[in-house]
């Protein structure tokens, strides 16, 4: 593919190199930044790499965040991976860089970048960024870390192989992972930690959810955050506490973050991503993102949910 020959081009081309990732990154997020610096770090180790943006305390065994003034920007080479839209891009400076890299997984909503590797086939980042390395694994390296990073973005962005999207080629990946080292019983007892105030804020969760009209959902306040001590990025992990419930195929996490209110909107009957487009989100057919002005929309929306689902059936 010509893209992935200009990315590896101009990888070898600069000196320096800043990758960026999403706002509140999860796995995958995490998975295809140290994913992709180990493998630029491994196979030019002259070159000055580093990965920016915001922690994500739930794959921090994956690594640690880089800090850089702005003058390491100039005349760098700025990669943003599974960021659809500039707005979630963590750490505005990517723009700094003399030449900027998109790549991703989501639909396609803003063609920001010099160069655009976007592929919807890939269920992650991650498996895109190994996808890579396999393509040009005749002259590039990889390590262990690099591998356990881009194994843990697959696992969590495809729910440990869950979701459709997932292929051979996944399976494939996933497997050449292993053998550059990633310990798949290490990372799933990572995956799997849970304290004792994340096990009761997803018990009140549960208590609270609510039934409607082929759908679910639930909301999570500041309040609940900080009454039951937990992390944002834990809380907004529940959404899938509401999957699988037997006549309501569509499920939707309202959680208020301290800057805006966010819907995780996820599905296994029906594409809901226009749904998500209605309220300034985007992202994959069956598993979305968008935002609320205020809790007073949510009503409004709740209504938009009802009809757009019905029209299913």
């Amino acid at each position: 593919m010509e893209i992935l020959n200009k990315i590896l081009e101009k990888i070898k081309e600069y000196d320096t190199i800043i990758i960026h990732g999403h706002k509140r990154p999860d796995g995958d997020c995490y998975g295809a930044q140290f994913g992709l610096k180990d493998i630029i770090q491994t196979t030019f180790p002259e070159k000055h790499v580093y990965v920016v943006g915001e922690t994500s305390e739930y794959v921090s065994f994956v690594g640690s965040m880089d800090e850089i003034s702005d003058d390491v920007y100039e005349g760098a080479l700025s990669i943003v991976v599974d960021t659809a839209i500039q707005d979630r891009i963590s750490d505005s400076r990517y723009t700094l860089g003399k030449e900027i890299i998109k790549i991703d997984h989501h639909i396609p909503i803003e063609d920001y970048g010099d160069y655009i590797w976007v592929d919807t086939n890939f269920p992650s980042c991650a498996q895109m960024i190994a996808y890579f390395f396999k393509t040009f694994s005749n002259e590039l390296k990889l390590t262990k870390q690099g591998a356990r990073a881009m194994y843990t973005g697959i696992v969590t962005d495809t729910s440990r192989f869950r979701f459709r999207g997932v292929s051979r080629l996944t399976h494939e990946l996933a497997g050449m992972l292993i053998d550059y080292g990633a310990d798949i019983v290490e990372i799933d007892q990572e995956l799997s930690k849970e304290s004792l105030e994340m096990f009761k804020f997803k018990a009140n969760l549960l208590a609270n959810v609510k039934f409607d009209e082929g759908f679910v959902y639930a909301v999570i306040t500041q309040e609940d955050i900080k009454k039951f001590n937990v992390s944002q990025e834990d809380a907004a992990a529940t959404v899938n506490y509401m999957g699988g419930i037997e006549g309501y195929g569509v499920w939707v996490l309202v959680i208020e973050y301290e800057t805006e209110i966010r819907l995780r909107i996820r599905s296994s009957s029906i594409e809901i991503d226009k749904l998500a487009n209605m309220y300034e989100g985007g992202g994959h057919k069956m598993a979305a993102g968008a935002k609320l002005n205020s809790f007073d929309e949510i009503d409004q929306f709740l209504n938009d949910a009802r009809k757009y689902i019905k029209q299913y059936k």
